[in-house]
């Protein structure tokens, strides 16, 4: 029967402290804060389910309809949550380009990937220093083991430090860190996936306000 006791050997203030203190403040040495809060923040988006762009396809096809029926500029009273399409479609209503929209939801896919690859690679980064940390922890252990030769009842404090470093090392690198790094990873690959395909939809969406840019464009003229 597993009670509390069971993992009370386990536990040692001292190696956690050095192992996860260490790991932490290694981490913020190591990578900017803004990617810091980064990587925080993206733990909330691990329990939630990967990007599907077939809802988005499916609103840019009906705002088409709109488009193609009453004109692109009535499009701006559209209720869009998604950020690229919402910013896309408010530049269809200005008279952008199939170009120009195609060339603003690949700029934001790529500020996306960027953003993600950040988050990712804190966690990354963390799972390479902890082992490190462990290995301090284990050499401080050992230290406070050998300067307390001459009281038995000492050493077995300083070896818990040293074995029990080595562990958590190991399992914050294996067991936490580097698993959220390999799936903010894999879910931003997806996604970037999911958005490429909104590109061909928004950019046809952009043919409708073409006739109007140009008529615009003709009166400035004039």
């Amino acid at each position: 029967m597993i009670t509390p006791d069971t993992f009370a050997p386990f536990i040692d203030p001292a190696a956690i402290g050095i192992v996860a203190g260490g790991t932490l403040a290694a981490t913020l040495l190591r990578t900017p804060l803004r990617d810091v809060g980064r990587g925080i923040a993206a733990l909330a988006t691990l329990p939630r389910r990967t990007l599907d762009a077939t809802p988005l396809i499916d609103q840019a096809a009906a705002l088409g309809r709109i488009a193609k029926r009453h004109g692109v500029h009535t499009l701006d009273r559209s209720v869009i949550a998604d950020k690229d399409v919402a910013a896309a479609i408010a530049e269809i209503v200005d008279g952008a380009t199939p170009a120009e929209i195609t060339r603003l939801l690949d700029e934001r896919r790529r500020a996306r990937i960027l953003r993600h690859a950040a988050a990712a690679d804190m966690w990354a980064g963390m799972a390479e220093v902890a082992p490190a940390m462990g290995m301090v922890g284990t050499l401080v252990g050992l230290v406070k083991m050998f300067l307390s030769m001459t009281d038995p009842k000492a050493i077995g404090a300083g070896m818990a430090v040293a074995l029990l470093a080595t562990l958590y090392g190991a399992l914050i690198a294996n067991l936490i860190a580097m698993p959220i790094a390999v799936r903010l990873r894999r879910r931003a690959r997806a996604e970037a996936e999911e958005r490429s395909r909104l590109v061909a939809p928004l950019a046809a969406l952009a043919e409708y306000g073409q006739p109007r840019a140009a008529a615009i464009m003709s009166v400035v003229a004039a």
